[in-house]
């Protein structure tokens, strides 16, 4: 590795300081400084495949902002500084996110390896996986951090700034009709901690056990024993539907099927066996959530119905709930309110925010990366791929932003480099 790969290396290794600091997810936005001084003196700087539709994505989200003001039916609230704030944070981070998949593939190999990259992604599985274990061990644990400290209390004390800059270590809900806590550390909610863990799975599986000795099998096999904890105490059905994908895709393309299938049997029967099982059973028999869901869900197709092309540029607050006219906080539940449309995956904020036009161009750039690099049947081509096709999952029922979407693009950016490797003429830009 040299010095030109050290912004890739301070986030994705130094992701427990960015995180105590109150940046998080947000470091990307940081890093994006000096990574694109050093795209400006690479020109003319290569572009991958696709990559049109997410500049159409981000151009589509300029504009939605004219929609900023409005107030289309079924919803309330007027044009407010929280509004606008979280729409400039998207902003960035939509952009930011460009700058650091071209950033990536035009880091050339000795730069940058394909496997130290990979590595520093399992790097980040163990910090995720002893976030999850902080979050189980000491649920109520958080603090205040730097940046917290210094921003005025009108942008740090908006909803959806405060996730990303308070480090806590698990959210409190009462998702099994008693209070339970739910692993996010180091990440800014327990969804997004579902979504990460499970790619950073994919990619520890690859550096750990695709591309190591048999010290870093074994030690695989007991860290991704321990994982399983967390990732059961999460009580987050769509990261365990996702690791169900994850197995049933290794199983297909895998060379081992058989013996694929049977280490799944195997680790089934343990887990059945183990006090985790009766936990999972309790989740599945209260699903509380599906009600929220599907009200939120109706609804955001209904308005976004309104205003197709462009979208309203941010999120909306809904009149009611799936089950009254009327909602708010209560002593049982301090964080109950109106649902803000749009919170419960990334296709339906994009819908609210960027209409059915932003939602399509979505689907469509990760649908045509699984595409293209279906053939790729080399260990980081088939983990790419199956990156893409959890993006397309968890795009129901979780939000991209922050940090779910910089794991995705990484892994989309693994994919390019890995596609570039093969090329004659790459295509450029200036």
């Amino acid at each position: 590795m040299r010095p030109a790969a050290w912004p890739i290396a301070a986030l994705l290794l130094g992701y427990p300081v960015w995180w105590a600091l109150g940046f998080g997810g947000l470091a990307v936005v940081v890093l994006a400084v000096p990574m694109t001084a050093v795209l400006w003196r690479r020109r003319p700087i290569r572009v991958p495949s696709g990559f049109g539709l997410w500049l159409l994505l981000l151009a589509g989200y300029l504009i939605s902002a004219v929609a900023l003001a409005e107030t289309p039916g079924g919803t309330y609230g007027e044009l407010a500084p929280g509004r606008v704030i979280g729409y400039l944070m998207r902003l960035a981070l939509y952009a930011a996110l460009l700058i650091m998949v071209l950033y990536l593939g035009n880091l050339t190999e000795e730069e940058l390896p394909q496997r130290t990259l990979v590595r520093w992604l399992g790097a980040l599985f163990v910090t995720a996986v002893a976030g999850g274990l902080l979050g189980v061990l000491a649920p109520r644990f958080e603090f205040t951090s730097p940046l917290e400290t210094v921003l005025p209390e009108w942008i740090g004390g908006n909803p959806f700034v405060r996730n990303l800059i308070h480090p806590t270590a698990a959210q409190i809900q009462h998702v099994l009709g008693h209070a339970s806590p739910r692993p996010e550390a180091p990440f800014e909610w327990a969804n997004a901690w579902g979504a990460d863990i499970s790619v950073l799975a994919v990619w520890f599986v690859v550096g750990w056990w695709a591309y190591g000795g048999p010290y870093r099998r074994v030690a695989a096999v007991i860290l991704l024993a321990v994982a399983a904890v967390p990732v059961v105490y999460s009580l987050n059905r769509g990261l365990w539907i996702g690791l169900a994908v994850s197995g049933a895709y290794l199983a297909l393309r895998g060379r081992r099927p058989l013996a694929v299938a049977t280490a799944a049997a195997l680790a089934g029967a343990v887990f059945l066996l183990s006090p985790l099982s009766a936990m999972v059973g309790q989740r599945l028999d209260n699903p509380q959530s599906n009600g929220i869901r599907a009200f939120t869900v109706a609804t955001t197709v209904r308005v976004a119905a309104s205003s197709p092309v462009i979208g309203y540029g941010n999120t909306r607050n809904a009149y009611g709930s799936h089950r009254t006219v009327t909602t708010g906080k209560t002593r049982w539940c301090p964080d109950c309110g109106h649902p803000p449309l749009g919170s419960d995956g990334q296709l339906w904020l994009l819908l609210i925010s960027q209409g059915f036009a932003g939602a399509l161009l979505y689907a469509g750039f990760f649908a045509g990366a699984a595409r293209r690099h279906w053939a790729d049947r080399s260990p980081i081509g088939k983990a790419g791929t199956l990156v893409m096709i959890l993006v397309l999952l968890y795009m129901v029922v979780y939000d991209g932003l922050v940090s779910p979407l910089s794991l995705y693009l990484i892994s989309f950016a693994l994919l390019w480099r890995n596609a570039q490797a093969g090329a004659v003429r790459p295509r450029e830009t200036t």
